[in-house]
């Protein structure tokens, strides 16, 4: 990653020294203490307010912590390690190790197929190790990528990840950075891609003691989660050093392929050259110096695409972003929410829109936000815009944490997939929606600060105050609502589920082996709309390979005439057939085009067409 003279943290110099350097610019004497033989070594200080010491006589496994002003002491901001939780003390730990997967590179940014796991809830032992015993059946089902929600060390044994506090450390109670090195691994043996969800816009407030080593935090601005973190303000030069350095430690020592940047809305800063742009930068030269494929997600709720431009456009140069108007568009079009921030959606329109251009909303007045929202994407690469029908955010922060399958229709589901999995988007699902699962995903946390608890509890129900939700909001602190999000995995085993679990894995393998929908590309799609009748019809092609999705998103039979190239035109997929469950559908098995053609389809069917050879 770096020499090892500059890195932030302990690092471990051979089986019997560490080396010691922190970031401390207001604090003239700091020393380490090891707990282990009771003493404590000065550091020296050095430029730029950097505290460094080398010392022998200490191995792998040695805890310590950081003695600043008198007797205060304080784990390290960068530790790798917190056995012990937010509180307790940090661990010296080996940071290299042996690969078993050197000979990766990555997967294509094109090629990834998203499945989103909280490693909490997704397993009955919620474990890194625990995930591992699921990899199999992932990449059965055709998943490409999986997502991993932040695992940085948070207070108590539960949490959404985004309550971090040490962003280097991984999760003591899931298995720590062993146990994380053992999945990442585990998943490239596989030929699956990792992502990891990490949080560069506020730290959590249980346990974070990054502002007693220095200006980490500013009081220019404030995000919605607590203090902002100063990145372009006095100092802001060594906090911007501490988050690259975050990145690249689990890009290049953890070896993730790609990291999803949470809220960079919620990211404030006016610098000429931003940290996103440093970031991203800094990125790209160590996936070049190590001849690795690495990526960016960003989520952002601004619809702004100079994330993904490139630099000499005026871009931040990121690789990809969440699109949730995608999901507002599909989602208020399937249940008729139009709450909250769903009041912005609901037409057919912004479903086509979205599918042409990726964002909806790209200048026009927002309802909801009471002033003109976004800029236009039209300009951007499909294979930037990563979509969905559910989410962590879109599931969890509704009140009870209901998932589609409690909320609309079997037809209903298998729509949203396949508007979702044959999309030429980078498409995403969350952990159970293939089959069906019904347990909720709910917010939890385990804090032990009462005042704390409380203020949780009450920030959910003001958060649900604009969606006019009724009833009592499940308890955060609550072990009982942590356990309610578990999935239950033996749903998949037989019934309806299994043929839903069927249903994903025969749009996965379509989007795979259909040259037309493996390739996303906006300059290869055409978009044809019926308003009336609420009728979608997508045209992809790649040289002669062409594929024609029709989607019908109302109720009632409608009828729809379309032209389309010459040849015969075979039916590869209908959601309304028999075999998932349909009801029989009015859609012909085969058709020539050249000529216009008059079609006849059922409510919240989807159907897909593949042109055959043409001489």
């Amino acid at each position: 990653m770096r020499e090892d003279a500059k890195t932030i943290g302990a690092t471990c110099l051979g089986p019997h020294a560490g080396r010691f350097r922190v970031w401390a610019p207001l604090i003239d004497n700091m020393g380490v203490h090891l707990l282990g033989c009771d003493k404590v070594v000065p550091m020296k200080k050095t430029d730029r307010g950097y505290h460094e010491a080398i010392v022998e006589d200490v191995a792998p496994g040695a805890l310590y912590r950081f003695r600043l002003r008198h007797d205060q002491e304080r784990p390290d901001p960068a530790s790798r390690s917190q056995p012990e939780g937010v509180h307790g003390p940090s661990a010296l730990i080996e940071s290299k190790y042996e690969l078993d997967d050197a000979a990766w590179r990555g997967i294509a940014l094109e090629d990834y197929i998203i499945y989103e796991i909280h490693v909490g809830t997704f397993t009955p032992g919620g474990t890194f190790a625990d995930v591992t015993r699921y990899l199999d059946y992932l990449t059965d089902l055709g998943i490409t990528a999986i997502e991993i929600m932040p695992i940085a060390q948070f207070p108590g044994a539960r949490n959404w990840g985004y309550d971090g506090v040490f962003p280097f450390a991984a999760q003591n109670t899931y298995g720590g950075p062993e146990g994380l090195k053992k999945l990442v691994n585990a998943c490239h043996e596989r030929g699956l891609a990792v992502i990891l969800d990490v949080v560069y816009n506020h730290l959590g407030p249980e346990g974070n003691y990054l502002a007693d080593f220095g200006p980490y935090f500013t009081d220019r601005y404030r995000s919605p989660w607590g203090p902002a973190l100063n990145f372009d303000g006095p100092y802001s030069d060594e906090v911007r050093e501490y988050f690259i350095q975050n990145a690249l430690h689990w890009l290049v020592d953890f070896r993730f392929d790609a990291l999803r940047l949470d809220a960079v809305d919620a990211i404030l800063d006016r610098s000429p050259v931003t940290f996103l742009e440093d970031l991203s930068a800094a990125v790209k030269r160590e996936a070049s110096r190590l001849d690795r494929l690495m990526f960016l997600f960003a989520e952002s709720a601004d619809n702004d695409p100079r994330l993904l431009r490139a630099r000499e456009r005026g871009g931040y140069a990121l690789d990809g972003q969440w699109n949730d108007d995608f999901h507002h568009a599909l989602r208020t079009l399937l249940t008729g929410d139009r709450r909250g921030y769903y009041r912005d959606y609901g037409e057919f329109a912004h479903l086509v829109k979205a599918y042409r251009e990726g964002f909806v909303y790209s200048g026009e007045y927002s309802p909801f936000r009471k002033r003109r929202h976004g800029s236009s994407s039209r300009d951007i690469g499909a294979r930037k815009f990563v979509v969905f029908s559910q989410n962590h955010d879109q599931v969890g922060n509704r009140m009870v944490g209901d998932r589609l399958t409690q909320t609309v229709s079997l037809e209903q589901l298998k729509l949203a997939a396949a508007l979702v999995v044959l999309s030429p988007f980078l498409p995403l699902l969350f952990m159970g929606e293939e089959y069906g699962e019904t347990a909720p995903f709910l917010y939890f946390v385990s804090h032990s600060d009462p005042a704390l608890i409380e203020a949780v509890r009450q920030g959910r129900r003001a958060e649900f105050a604009a969606f006019d939700w009724r009833g009592e909001v499940p308890d955060p602190q609550d072990e009982a609502t942590f356990l309610s999000a578990k999935l239950r995995h033996e749903l998949r085993e037989s019934g309806q589920n299994r043929m839903l679990l069927e249903f994903y894995r025969e749009l996965i393998r379509l989007r795979k082996t259909i040259l037309a929908l493996a390739r996303s590309d906006k300059d290869d799609l055409e978009v044809k709309d019926y308003p009336n009748e609420k009728v979608l019809a997508v045209e992809r092609w790649c040289g002669e390979d062409r594929a024609l999705m029709l989607a019908h998103v109302g109720v009632g039979e409608k009828s729809v005439r379309l032209s389309l190239a010459r040849g015969r035109w075979r039916k590869v997929l209908d959601s309304g057939a028999p075999k998932w469950r349909g009801e029989g559908s009015a859609l012909p098995d085969q058709f020539d085009g050249g000529t216009d053609f008059g079609f006849r389809i059922g409510a919240h069917t989807l159907a897909l067409y593949r042109r055959e050879n043409v001489s």
